[in-house]
């Protein structure tokens, strides 16, 4: 299988919540709807694997009255098999789940699927790719953390295009590569063409004054 991704794939952008206005987070979440988003991007964060605190289920339940695009939950959150049972019945689509925090992954990853929810793995830039070998007959979504964990803002990690490509010639063509942290119109498309085929995006978006223009930039 070819590393790249062919010139007519169009990038799908999930906008973060995380870099949302905490005062606005519904209008933003509609805001970005209208500007074209293909889903939305919840980070949990409990002040224990990353220092943050961020969304509960309670949160994520009250916004998913107001649109009908995907949820996806990202749980950087110690022991996140407790809390994967709240979160899909708030509402989550997809339930990503870093592997360092799992004590039986497989497992973990099992409970998702059994809830009828998509399953993910969050790979930080120094989690080898090895970590999923025995898992892909149960896994959906693979997220290349591009950015460490824990906050936004900051700058792409660019020896994670190795990882990218890695995961692509190794991976089920019909598993998701998407990419977490440090993404714009230049590094998207670097990741695009190593075979990552959706993004996150969050401070790009919510800092932009155009919302659709953003997206727009991000669909290469």
């Amino acid at each position: 299988m070819s590393s790249s991704c062919s010139a007519d794939v169009v990038t799908l952008v999930y906008p973060s919540m995380l870099s949302a206005d905490p005062a606005r987070l519904g209008q933003q979440m509609l805001d970005v709807e209208l500007a074209g988003a293909d889903g939305i991007h919840w980070d949990v964060m409990d002040g224990s694997y990353v220092d943050a605190i961020t969304f509960g289920a309670h949160v994520i339940a009250a916004h998913r009255k107001l649109t009908s695009l995907p949820f996806f939950v990202h749980l950087m959150v110690d022991n996140p098999e407790k809390h994967i049972a709240a979160f899909s019945d708030s509402g989550a689509d997809s339930i990503i789940v870093h592997p360092e925090t799992c004590r039986h992954l497989y497992r973990t990853l099992g409970s998702i699927k059994n809830l009828g929810k998509k399953s993910g793995i969050a790979l930080n830039p120094a989690t080898s790719i090895e970590t999923i070998a025995y898992c892909t007959d149960i896994l959906d979504i693979v997220l290349v953390m591009t950015v460490n964990p824990g906050s936004s803002g900051q700058g792409f990690i660019s020896s994670q295009l190795k990882k990218i490509s890695a995961l692509r010639k190794k991976l089920p063509s019909e598993i998701e590569i998407c990419v977490d942290g440090g993404i714009n119109p230049f590094s998207i498309k670097a990741c695009v063409e190593n075979g990552a085929s959706s993004c996150v995006t969050g401070s790009f978006l919510f800092h932009s004054k155009n919302y659709k223009l953003a997206v727009k930039e991000l669909r290469v």
